[in-house]
Order: structure tokens, then sequence, then C-alpha cells
């Protein structure tokens, strides 16, 4: 049976994954340093942790449920104590594209990340309509790379990955530079932060006199149709023409020329993750 050894198991993210691992055909070393932890472990799943050194000795495949942040140094803390051969799966793509990953040849990297589960999905559970985050009830795809390592573990690797992060739709094959692009760049300094513009704007509007929860339904209401446009769910829907003169007009005021190139150049990109894994 393949081994897993999880570290970080008793952290959110790692009881969300160890709840996954269960009745799934991999054996399971958990691994987590904190009493704290150790303890939300065994009321979440009733796991017992493994120490670390004897859990990495015998792993098969590393996840590191660990901060994006410390990737990097937890990763050379425990390269030396892995066998040749083995799989480590970094969550967060930061640390493997900065090149803080550890050099050794003979072990596979791979990284993989959930896209969460889609505003426009068939879940009717309202249990899974509300698993805004995924991982447990609602339907997401998630990205993978395989950094180094052979082309067998890729199949090991997504396996693994559906795991934990099911249920799991679709399986994408990226590159670690295209997952660089997609986090923190194209979800976080571009979506995340256009989804905080909107809400300052929903806030505005407030302040002018728009009653509260009427400037909310209306934000959420547009928001919903026009992604369905932009991105092709709503076929035959299309911007009015006043919408297209106002987008046009809007665009320059929100949005400085050559901004595209700013967020997604390789440089930008780098910068980015460099000073993610520095905070």
């Amino acid at each position: 049976m393949t081994k897993v050894a999880l570290l970080g198991a008793g952290g959110k993210m790692g009881v969300r994954l160890s709840t996954n691992l269960q009745g799934s055909r991999f054996s399971v070393d958990h691994v987590e340093v904190s009493e704290a932890g150790r303890e939300r472990l065994k009321q979440a799943v009733g796991a017992d942790c493994v120490e670390m050194d004897t859990a990495l000795s015998q792993a098969d495949v590393v996840v590191m449920a660990v901060p994006d942040r410390l990737i990097g140094k937890i990763a050379h803390d425990i390269i030396g104590k892995v066998r040749p051969g083995t799989a480590l799966i970094v969550l967060d793509a930061a640390a493997p594209y900065a090149g803080e990953m550890p050099v050794r040849p003979d072990v596979t990297y791979f990284v993989t990340h959930p896209c969460h589960p889609p505003i426009f999905n068939d879940e009717t559970d309202p249990v899974a309509k509300n698993d805004f985050f995924g991982g447990i009830h609602a339907k997401q795809h998630i990205v993978c790379a395989l950094m180094q390592g052979p082309e067998a573990h890729y199949a090991l690797c997504e396996e693994v990955a559906r795991e934990i992060y099911k249920p799991v739709m679709r399986a994408h094959r990226c590159t670690v530079e295209n997952i660089a692009m997609l986090e923190p760049a194209l979800s976080e300094t571009v979506g995340i932060t256009l989804c905080l513009a909107m809400k300052e704007a929903v806030d505005d509007v407030v302040r002018r006199g728009v009653p509260r929860e009427a400037a909310v339904d209306f934000m959420l209401g547009h928001i919903n149709i026009g992604l369905s446009i932009a991105f092709g769910v709503f076929p035959e829907g299309k911007f009015s023409d006043g919408a297209l003169y106002a987008i046009e007009q809007a665009k320059p005021q929100i949005f400085r020329d050559g901004w595209l190139d700013r967020v997604f150049s390789t440089e930008a990109v780098m910068k980015s993750v460099k000073e993610i894994c520095a905070a």
C-alpha cells in the first residue's frame, strides 16, 4: 500500500486533507508538531500522529500542508530524511517557482492547488452550495504540475491530489509557472482585488444614500449576468449598447495602460512569489 506522510496534519488545511484521505487506498502517517494541532486532529478524524522522522523515512509520498511562506524552509529541513524516489507534493507554487525547493534530483516535486467551487455549478444540495472553499461537499476543479520526477509520478500525485481536494471534476495539467500565474497573479492580484474594489464601490454608493440591501442585490445580480456573458456561460446573452458605452468610458478611468504586463510578465510574477516567500 502506498504510504503518505501528511505534514501539518493538525492545521486548518491539514485537517481537511486528513478527513478526505480517510477511506482512500493510501496509508497515511499524520505529522503535526503542535500539541493543539494534534488534539484538533484527534477530535476531527480520530487519528494519532507519527513522529516526523519515522513518517518521512517510510513515505512514498509527502504532502506538505504547511503555510506557503514556510514551504521552502521546511522542504530544506526534511529533504535529507526522505528516500530516493519519494514524491513531495506542495500545495502552492510560490516556493517552487521562486527556486526555494532544495536541489535533489532523485525525488519528485509536484505542485497542486484547488480552483475552488465555480460560481456556475450544478450543486442542488444547500450544504454543497454553501461550501465556498471546496474540499468538503462542493465539486471543484484543480491544477497540477510535475516540476521534476518521472512521468509515472504524475498519475500517482494527481490521484493523491484528487483525494485531498475531493470531490474533484477536472484536473488541469499545467507547468509550475502556469500555476504561479494563476495564483497569486490571476486569482489574487487581479480577481480578489477586483472583488474588494466592487465591495468598496457598494460601500460608497451606500454612503451616498442607496439602501445597502438594494446595492448588494443589484451588484451581485449584475456580477452574475456579467460573468456569464463575459465567460460564455450564457452564449445568447450580450451586453447592452449602454453597458458597452459605460465599459468603454470606464476602463481608462479604472485601469492604467499596460496593467496586464505589469501583473503577468515573468518578472512581475517572480517578484510576487519571492515577496510571498519572504513575508
